[in-house]
């Protein structure tokens, strides 16, 4: 059964590379949100197994953190799981201290690491089923 992953805030080309990396190891469709608003939307309109959140989105440069603690402070999508996409580990604990699970980085697509953190969320079953065996 095909996932759906929504991508939040990444330029066309980053979108791009990012929904690549995805379907080339996973049955998903992926789709675009640019802002906080409209990654809230989407979410509520379409069951979402994953949010990918760019650290700081291309429509203002405003905070990717900002986005993971509004979904988590929103009811009705709080359970989707969501990763912050950035190379830097200070952001990547800032979003787990937001709620989200621990993200990866753009420079960590063909990571074995990456794909098994991916796995968890985007293989048959319940979504984030065994995503943070061992954490």
């Amino acid at each position: 059964m095909t996932k759906t992953v929504l991508s939040v805030g990444q330029c066309s080309m980053d979108h791009g590379a990012i929904e690549r990396f995805l379907t080339t190891h996973f049955d998903v469709q992926v789709l675009q949100a640019d802002d906080a608003q409209q990654t809230l939307d989407t979410l509520k309109q379409t069951a979402c197994d994953l949010v990918l959140v760019n650290r700081k989105l291309d429509c203002d440069y405003s905070d990717g953190v900002e986005v993971i603690q509004r979904i988590k402070a929103e009811p009705a999508v709080e359970s989707v799981p969501v990763m912050l996409v950035t190379n830097y580990a200070e952001h990547q604990q800032l979003a787990i201290d937001a709620g989200a699970e621990l993200g990866f980085g753009k420079l960590e697509f063909e990571q074995p690491e990456t794909i098994a953190r991916l796995r968890g969320f985007l293989t048959e079953g319940k979504p984030g089923l065994g995503a943070n065996v061992g954490a």
